[in-house]
């Protein structure tokens, strides 16, 4: 019987109790029969099926209380977790400042494993107590994608398990597998498009908007960067099979001729 996904990880959703990790449970499909389950240890448990890449993602997502008394929990869990989502509040602000004693925790018992931060409630956002600016710099800070998300709202929600499910097999080499079969989004689509009937130096001649233009010239130096460097790679080693040639040649004249080479 053929699997019903290509992929399968295991998350853990970390932080301060009240911040609303139920809310982005609830918020996503239900991949099985038996889930969403809460068990009398304090955990919920969820799995859901996201498609990355053209690969279907499976994600077995584990939901610890943000209660001191479950740290015992955390540690058992986030052994063999390969995707971490730390939660907080954007509406409080002691939610932010115990991202630290999570991260801490996460970090002694599952070390390097891909983590994203996670803003709650956006939709709340004026009452926000923790600016976008601050949850982007502590997460530049300690290696982590950062998003602010909204369940009422369904926003920014798959987007942020996506990115994770990318990070986590990223690390663990299952990324070059489907790269050949990759997906290609609308925007590279028609970016792809745009550049191969242009170049960088006419792009601002284009009748778009002065943003659309930027992303257009970034597109384009970066895929003429690669280029050259595939074209470079060529040329030096078409240059080196020329150099062992022209060698081969003079080896076996030198060797008819009756001349010693030392």
């Amino acid at each position: 019987m053929a699997k019903e996904y290509d992929y399968l990880l295991k998350v853990l959703l970390v932080g301060d109790s009240d911040v609303g990790k139920q809310e982005i449970l609830s918020g996503l499909d239900d991949g099985s029969t038996e889930s969403p389950f809460c068990s009398g240890s304090g955990t919920a448990h969820k799995t859901t099926t996201i498609l990355l890449d053209g690969k279907r993602v499976k994600l077995q997502i584990w939901d610890t209380s943000g209660q001191g008394r479950f740290c015992t929990i955390i540690r058992s869990y986030s052994r063999g977790a390969q995707g971490i989502i730390l939660v907080y509040d954007i509406t409080n602000k002691w939610s932010f400042d115990g991202l630290n004693r999570w991260l801490k925790e996460v970090e002694e018992h599952a070390p390097g494993v891909p983590k994203v931060l996670v803003g709650n409630r956006l939709h709340l956002a004026f009452k926000r107590q923790v600016a976008a600016k601050q949850a982007e710099l502590y997460a530049s800070r300690n290696k982590m994608a950062c998003f602010e998300i909204s369940p009422l709202c369904d926003f920014n929600i798959r987007e942020s398990f996506c990115e994770l499910a990318r990070m986590a097999l990223h690390r663990n080499g299952m990324e070059r597998i489907w790269r050949s079969n990759k997906v290609l989004s609308l925007q590279e689509l028609c970016c792809r498009s745009i550049c191969r009937r242009t170049n960088v130096y006419t792009i601002d001649s284009l009748p778009l908007p002065p943003s659309v233009k930027s992303y257009l010239r970034s597109y384009a130096l970066t895929s003429s960067q690669c280029l050259n460097t595939v074209l470079n790679n060529s040329a030096s080693i078409a240059k080196n099979l020329k150099c062992k040639t022209t060698s081969t040649y003079h080896l076996k004249h030198n060797v008819r001729n009756g001349c010693v080479i030392s």
